[in-house]
């Protein structure tokens, strides 16, 4: 007898993570996608996969980083986001930084040859009432879409704001002004070493550009937005807005670097990340914003080396939709109240691609073995993806409950024998740990 058919809603990380891991426990998968004939604002291609947001998968440190834990567990369970990533990885420091149109053309390739995944292009705009299915919308879940979810749970689903940052050709940065260095040297190789473009400010010059940030004219709100932001993803006009040194001690902070154009130390500098293979791009670290266009070109000219810079890119922002998880999912991610649906990704208030491809990876599993009969509990609560799952399907405080990270604030506490662990210990001590759980729960 064949097995019924998995739907899937959304091609993006959680979307092609799940769809991928179903088909390869053989069950069959019809992923519905809306692009490229309903297009949102921020996606430029009609790719699975497509990173719209930054092009990092942040840091690969799988020993003391509860991310680069998320990226093990995720590459421990064949996971089709971070095998592809590692393909088509640039150099980033420790994080994991990709070339986004190479990998997401690489994830679309790969999801369209499987035997058993197919893809349909067309807009979803209600909650199915039959058939077993996986919403994995993400953050621009469409405004049909999101009522009938709405009408459905009797809950709001919540909306913030994510913002965009700008990405800049490497070729119109003054490099006599700005220099390559990640921050403390960090990586294996040179390449690694010098992985980001370092713009340097004195005081005045620090000063200056915050009151123009300040000043800078800023995209509108529309009627019945509310500007509830994710503190991962504030804007930098925002960031400034709660002091002027806030800046300094966030993305623009000076230390672990070095001038080689300088004896004096910099004041704060602004760091560019490599958005592409090639090089030719670079995105601006931590800059999301919502000032406008014509704003941003003249305030970030300020920026010492960015005087003449081209923009590939300009910043922006967009409303973000996610769901109660706490009292609207059970321990499987599905719908209390409609059990043939479960969520995924974004929207069931994880923050991030690893994350929400982590939670795309857990649906698919579960829905394929519910599917073929089979019990496929959620991973232990002291690895990662268990953290996670755990957090947004009854660990968070319903009432408050937000977007959230990855971090080892999520895992059950180690019991620290012998005294106070240093925190690097103690980080050793829950990644191993969570391996040798995850792995059992794999076996």
């Amino acid at each position: 007898m064949e097995t019924e058919t998995l739907n899937i809603i959304g091609g993006g990380m959680a979307g092609s993570e799940a769809a991928w891991q179903a088909a390869n426990m053989g069950v069959r998968v019809v992923i519905h996608e809306m692009r490229p004939k309903v297009e949102t604002f921020a996606h430029r291609t009609s790719n699975l996969a497509e990173m719209v947001c930054s092009n990092s998968f942040r840091s690969d440190d799988d020993e003391r980083n509860a991310v680069g834990l998320l990226h093990w567990e995720m590459g421990a369970a064949d996971g089709i986001i971070m095998e592809t990533a590692r393909a088509h990885r640039l150099p980033a420091g420790g994080a994991l930084a990709v070339d986004r149109d190479l990998f997401s053309e690489a994830v679309t390739a790969k999801v369209l040859a499987h035997p058993l995944i197919s893809v349909s292009y067309e807009e979803v705009t209600e909650l199915p009432s039959e058939g077993k299915w996986i919403i994995a919308t993400g953050p621009l879940t469409s405004g049909a879409l999101a009522e009938s979810i709405r009408a459905t749970t009797g809950a709001d689903a919540l909306a913030f704001f994510d913002a965009i940052a700008p990405i800049v050709y490497a070729d119109s940065v003054d490099m006599s002004v700005a220099w390559m260095q990640s921050r403390y040297d960090k990586g294996e190789t040179e390449e690694e070493q010098t992985a980001y473009m370092n713009c340097p400010m004195d005081r005045e010059q620090y000063e200056a550009f915050i009151d123009a940030l300040l000043a800078a004219e800023k995209a509108e709100f529309h009627e019945g937005e509310t500007a509830g932001y994710f503190d991962g993803c504030l804007p930098i006009e925002v960031i400034a807005e709660r002091g002027r040194e806030s800046l300094r001690f966030g993305p623009m902070k000076p230390v672990g670097l070095t001038n080689p154009h300088a004896e004096k130390k910099p004041y704060a500098v602004v760091q560019l990340r490599r958005d592409n293979k090639l090089g030719t791009l670079y995105n601006i670290v931590g800059f999301q914003t919502k000032m406008k266009y014509g704003a941003q070109s003249t305030v970030f000219k300020m920026i010492p080396g960015l005087h003449e810079a081209r923009f590939a890119r300009l910043g922006g922002i967009h409303r973000n939709t996610f769901i109660n998880s706490p009292t609207l999912l059970d321990e499987q991610m599905r719908l209390r109240s409609h059990p043939n649906i479960r969520f995924a990704g974004q929207i069931t208030g994880v923050e991030g691609y690893v994350e929400s491809a982590a939670m795309g990876l857990l649906a698919g599993r579960m829905a394929a073995a519910e599917l073929l009969g089979q019990d496929v509990p959620p991973p232990p609560p002291e690895t990662a993806m268990g953290a996670l799952i755990t957090h947004i399907t009854g660990g968070a405080d319903a009432k408050t409950f937000q977007p959230m990270n990855v971090n080892f604030g999520l895992f059950p506490p180690i019991d620290a024998k012998g005294g106070r662990r240093g925190r690097k210990d103690r980080y050793k001590a829950y990644t191993d740990r969570a391996k040798e759980a995850f792995q059992a729960w794999l076996s």
